[in-house]
């Protein structure tokens, strides 16, 4: 362990430019460098405000590392299901975390011999442990199989949170109002925690939960824009990956309408646009597996500012989509087959771009070249 520690904190310690690779993009030469190399399937990553950082493992386990090189496993992470897609996912600062110390965690959480949901966990980071665990929501129905859990969490700014909830599987589910399934839900943490939930999915709600937008198959990226606006990237079958600006009460049509295909060619649903159903604000066909991302702020490439940057599991790039307000005029595929299976992407607080790399099981930090 000692070792293990001093190496991270000497590859830390080192110039970025011993390190560096150096790729050619729009704004001009950037230098990408590994950070951490021996990551176990990372899903998330945080910036404490220290300079330190949270990274989840996908087998459940939750790794602080200091701004120092050190690292530690941090204890009393709820237990999770880590079947196929489940697994430890998200995880997020409260917005006010300097002075309450709040982090948030969305996970598969077991229910039963195979069964499992997505779950969003409140605690207290102190140290290494987390204290006042506390399970916020649950997604309903419970279903078995191991795929779709979405699962990114994005705070509003006004005391709330957004999560993003996969169909399970159930693609049909997605457009009930009933359940959580292919959901995107608005949770509201100023009210009392035994509040009564607004729609009849989440009896056992530990905070009162919204239903904010259906009809989504796999929402595994998302953020907020300078306006406080939210948007997602979404998970296609055969094709049909979508980025969507998700507004309260409105469909998003998953499975009724949809640009791709099964995975055995045919036609989903009724077609590419029903009334009474948005279209998404741009598709990738084919599907690149989209997974986390983030809208970036311009600090060190002012030509960027605003653009959404998302992570490509299948074809190992980082997309960046030319954002022009409410639409997208363009892409640029950062660094294509560098990297393998791009994972998240965040902005750092200095306007650095990191993200993780589940096949390198590495997290990377992108800045202007010298």
């Amino acid at each position: 362990m000692l070792a293990r520690t001093l190496g991270l904190m000497a590859a830390l310690a080192l110039p970025a430019c011993a390190q560096a690779k150096t790729y050619e993009t729009s704004a001009g030469p950037v230098d990408v460098v590994p950070v951490i190399q021996d990551l176990d399937n990372p899903w998330a990553v945080a910036f404490l405000p220290d300079g330190g950082y949270l990274i989840t493992e996908r087998d459940g386990k939750l790794l602080r590392f200091g701004s120092d090189g050190s690292r530690r496993e941090v204890s009393g992470v709820p237990e999770v299901r880590a079947s196929g897609q489940g697994g430890l996912l998200d995880v997020v600062l409260d917005p006010d975390f300097a002075q309450n110390k709040t982090i948030y965690l969305s996970y598969s959480e077991p229910e039963g011999f195979r069964s499992a949901h997505t779950a969003v966990a409140r605690a207290t980071l102190l140290g290494n442990d987390l204290e006042k665990v506390s399970v916020i929501f649950r997604q309903k129905p419970t279903q078995t199989g191991g795929r779709h859990f979405g699962s990114r969490i994005v705070p509003d700014g006004k005391g709330g949170i957004y999560v993003t909830l996969g169909d399970r599987g159930e693609a049909s589910y997605a457009q009930s109002t009933r359940n959580t399934i292919g959901k995107v839900v608005h949770l509201d943490l100023t009210r009392a925690a035994d509040g009564v939930p607004s729609y009849a999915g989440t009896p056992d709600a530990a905070v009162p939960t919204e239903m904010w937008s259906i009809g989504h198959r796999n929402a595994q990226g998302a953020a907020l824009d300078e306006t406080g606006q939210l948007w997602t990237v979404s998970h296609g079958a055969r094709g049909g990956d979508e980025i969507n600006r998700p507004e309260k009460g409105k469909n998003y049509g998953w499975p009724e309408i949809s640009y791709g295909t099964t995975y055995g060619g045919t036609r989903i649903g009724r077609g590419t646009a029903l009334e009474g159903m948005e279209q998404p604000v741009f598709y990738w066909d084919p599907s690149i597996a989209p997974s986390g991302m983030t809208i970036y702020s311009g600090k060190l490439w002012p030509e960027w500012a605003g653009d959404i940057f998302v992570g490509s599991l299948k074809f190992d790039y980082v997309s960046r989509l030319d954002r022009n307000g409410t639409e997208i005029a363009g892409e640029e595929r950062l660094f294509p087959d560098a990297f393998i299976r791009i994972r998240d992407v965040r902005e750092g607080p200095d306007g650095a771009l990191w993200f993780l790399a589940v096949g390198d099981g590495a997290l990377y930090r992108m800045t202007p070249a010298d």
